[in-house]
């Protein structure tokens, strides 16, 4: 006993003292850029953050005192951190922002989901939208940071590594989806919506704790002794995919001269305004079908980035209910590690936008990036490189590589 008692303490010492190094040798990176001299013209760049301490089961606050905001501090940067606390005060809070050089969200998935919907429901969305988004994770569910940092078993490093990478300025455009009910204001998701029986029985995971390593198993059990087969019904109407126009880099062209600014005016002004022809517009080529699925998911392609693509859609995914309970409750498993994953035998659609009708006593939630909502008919529309995103120099170079 003794000598186990011993081997732990010295882990938990040697696991401190690792993290401790990964800690020090960050704020050193950090602190080169805040030694670096700025020219007077030159104001200090503003970030605002924005902290869950809720998230992470409480220990959100903590992990970002610890491991992001002396990194943030050191780099030279005006920073200012608005805690939320509670749910929706996010959204509340991005209608009162004033300008800021760049946002940064500590949280999961429901805080970053909260905020980007706060920030596009704007009056000035249009210009609000152009201001960088930093993500550090530090929710239970992070689904993003996959897309932007490197994978790491250690949370220190991982939190680490995301600051610094904010700071080193390394960015990449990320889809949008604006999903629209027929009640409230739109919500925005950067991972996708998901409605049907796995999520239904993932959001119950947590009442079998006592069950251990079979929680998971366990929580989808239960859930087929309501009804088998489980059929969500509902009538979908989709758009094909948009072809995607060249990014273009945003260049400030200089201001003419005066004597050709004043030529330009004077031509305006004697020349008759030739009359517009009307374009013909041509109809929108909506196709519908009737669903029946154990679950249907809306995705953008955030989570597997392919930055030279030529065309812009989000992925639709519609799983048969002809599934055995024996393979749902293993399916399940799978779909806790990846919650937006298309097996083998669902129906793939490609779409720009797409409407879902529900029967109206179709009762139960829907996930939009982890976020409950009550169930309702729903329009989704892609926003297309709508937001753009801090990220590891490495991951983006990886996407360049892998996209050639």
């Amino acid at each position: 006993m003794e000598n186990t008692a011993l081997e732990s303490s010295e882990f938990n010492w040697s696991s401190d003292t690792s993290d401790n190094l990964l800690r020090r040798a960050a704020c050193q990176e950090a602190q080169v850029f805040g030694n670096q001299i700025l020219p007077s013209s030159m104001q200090i760049k503003k970030a605002t953050v924005f902290l869950n301490p809720a998230a992470c089961k409480g220990k959100a606050r903590s992990l970002f005192e610890k491991n992001a905001a002396p990194i943030l501090h050191l780099s030279g940067l005006d920073v200012t951190v608005v805690k939320t606390d509670y749910e929706g005060q996010a959204k509340k809070l991005l209608e009162l922002m004033e300008n800021t050089d760049m946002i940064i969200v500590a949280g999961g998935d429901g805080t970053l989901q909260e905020v980007i919907t706060g920030l596009l429901r704007r009056v000035d969305e249009a210009a609000f939208s152009k201001i960088p988004i930093g993500f550090i994770p530090l929710g239970k569910t992070s689904t993003l940071s996959h897309t932007l940092y490197p994978e790491s078993a250690n949370q220190v490093q991982h939190i680490t590594d995301a600051t610094l990478s904010i700071l080193k300025g390394e960015t990449i455009p990320l889809d949008v989806l604006q999903i629209k009910g027929n009640k409230d204001q739109p919500v925005f998701a950067v991972t996708g919506l998901r409605w049907g029986s796995y999520r239904d029985a993932g959001a119950k995971v947590s009442k079998y704790w006592y069950l251990g390593p079979l929680k998971i198993k366990a929580a989808h059990f239960f859930n087929t002794l309501k009804e088998w087969p489980q059929k969500h019904l509902a009538s979908l109407s989709y758009l094909d995919p948009t072809p995607r126009p060249p990014e273009e880099p945003e260049q400030k062209t200089p201001r003419p001269p005066l004597y050709i600014r004043l030529y330009k005016r004077l031509a305006h002004y004697w020349t008759p305004v030739p009359k517009e022809i009307p374009k013909e517009v041509t109809p929108e080529a909506w196709r519908e079908m009737q669903l029946s699925a154990i679950e249907f998911s809306v995705t953008t392609q955030n989570r597997h980035l392919d930055l030279k693509r030529t065309e812009d859609f989000m992925n639709i995914c519609i799983e048969p209910d002809s599934i055995s309970k024996g393979e749902y409750i293993k399916r399940g498993s799978q779909k806790m590690e990846d919650p937006h994953l298309c097996p083998e035998g669902s129906q793939c659609l490609q779409a720009s936008r797409c409407i879902l009708q529900l029967p109206e006593d179709t009762e139960g939630f829907l996930a939009v990036d982890s976020e409950e909502y009550e169930v309702m008919p729903v329009e989704v529309k892609l926003l297309p490189r709508k937001l753009r995103f801090f990220c590891d120099a490495r991951k983006k170079e990886q996407m360049l590589q892998g996209a050639s």
